[in-house]
């Protein structure tokens, strides 16, 4: 049985893969709850704790969200911006993330938190771990809409040389098991233009943070 259209690619890193086209059926849906989100917690661009503006514009959705603000990165319940939750997880979003996170060879998996970055022409997301959830069991799906981009897939530690992998529009990524705190980013995003996302790539990274 098919579990998508598309091809599944180990990665170089164990418990690492590329699901081609995993949601390519689906995207228009996806970026349409991507914009209902949006209007009940708007994008930010949130400060780090070294006091610098992220490029990248985020917000989150699901009974997590993760924020960063100079007293450092955690996941919080509320939305500081809104003082209110986060908007619910779409079902869309926790079914295509057991989906992936199958594929990949983890099975029960179930997501609390989605980050939703949005990144323009010129941004970035340097090497970094995910490490602020609290059962590294659990893995990360990460999906790509809209334009292109380059994904960075290092190791378990920061100066080994990442792998540079090209995101298409539909492609997911999912990484656990030995894998899972390796580090990984986003190249500088090319100008370019997509019909659902106009000059944008939107990212989910679905995890469970709690």
């Amino acid at each position: 049985m098919t579990l998508f259209a598309g091809d599944a690619h180990p990665l170089s890193a164990p418990g690492a893969w590329l699901l081609q086209g995993f949601v390519m059926e689906e995207t228009a849906q996806l970026v349409d709850d991507i914009h209902e989100i949006i209007t009940q917690a708007p994008l930010r661009h949130m400060i780090m704790a070294s006091g610098h503006r992220m490029s990248v514009a985020m917000t989150n959705c699901g009974a997590l969200g993760w924020v960063s603000d100079r007293l450092g990165y955690r996941y919080a319940a509320l939305d500081p911006e809104q003082r209110s939750p986060w908007p619910a997880m779409p079902a869309r979003f926790i079914a295509l993330a057991r989906r992936a996170a199958s594929a990949a060879g983890f099975e029960d998996f179930a997501p609390d938190a989605c980050l939703i970055n949005r990144y323009a022409a010129g941004t970035k997301l340097s090497l970094h771990q995910d490490q602020d959830e609290q059962d590294f069991r659990q893995p990360i799906v990460s999906v790509s809409l809209g334009v292109p981009a380059v994904f960075l897939f290092g190791g378990a530690q920061r100066q080994d040389r990442p792998a540079r992998l090209k995101l298409e529009h539909g492609d997911v990524v999912v990484w656990g098991g030995p894998s899972r705190l390796n580090f990984h980013g986003v190249a500088e995003l090319a100008a370019a233009h997509h019909p659902l996302t106009g000059p944008y790539r939107y990212n989910l990274t679905l995890r469970k943070a709690g």
